[in-house]
């Protein structure tokens, strides 16, 4: 299977059987996400930076809320978590998506805005492949994902929820990819197109991976 990303935090899942689309987003973000079709469509929370489902070609299933999915051989758990880290007082509630498609496990931490309690930790442990807000201000910032990989230890890592050139003014304020992984120490910033998994070939070790964005 293969992973592609449009930037933000959406991602698009793509494999012999079906594809899953991840946090659609408005124009606001600071581009315009091209319009996309997928099976699946799952939102981590109702922000627009989210859930722009106008977006969507087709009728996928859409899921909004926690709880356990099976669509097309794609098992979706949906996992309760919080937008800050004062449990939701100040930005709601968020859900962290763990996705077993095509013999892989993927977890998409959404809006998550602190690191995880022990159980949940317990709950995402084992993926494969994981992404992760890094920008701070509305989630994690630069070190608390850090300390989150750390407590997950998947074998690739794709930041998410960063600032870039293109940012409309609501993420301005965000770190830049560049600070992250400055925290994160990582030297080789080589960017590619999309991240082809093979279970053959998983390194040992947390890998994080830039993707470019898809346009």
């Amino acid at each position: 299977m293969e992973i592609s990303y449009y930037g933000h935090s959406c991602f698009l899942l793509r494999s012999k059987r079906a594809t899953v689309l991840i946090d659609p987003f408005a124009d606001y973000v600071g581009w315009r996400l091209p319009k996309l079709e997928a099976d699946i469509v799952c939102c981590s929370h109702q922000h627009r930076d989210h859930n722009c489902l106008e977006r969507i070609k087709g009728e996928p299933f859409i899921i909004t809320e926690p709880g356990e999915y099976e669509i097309k051989g794609v098992s979706v758990v949906g996992l309760p978590t919080w937008h800050d880290n004062k449990k939701g007082e100040e930005r709601g509630e968020n859900t962290v998506f763990i996705i077993n498609m095509a013999g892989f496990q993927i977890c998409h931490l959404g809006d998550l805005g602190h690191v995880l309690s022990n159980k949940q930790r317990d709950e995402i442990n084992g993926v494969e492949v994981l992404m992760i807000p890094v920008g701070g201000v509305y989630t994690l910032g630069t070190k608390r994902a850090v300390e989150v990989i750390k407590q997950i230890e998947p074998s690739y890592v794709l930041p998410m929820h960063f600032q870039t050139k293109e940012s409309g003014k609501d993420f301005k304020d965000l770190a830049t990819l560049d600070e992250f992984l400055k925290q994160a120490e990582v030297e080789d910033t080589t960017s590619q197109p999309k991240l082809r998994l093979d279970s053959a070939d998983l390194p040992e070790e947390p890998k994080i991976v830039i993707l470019e964005r898809r346009k």
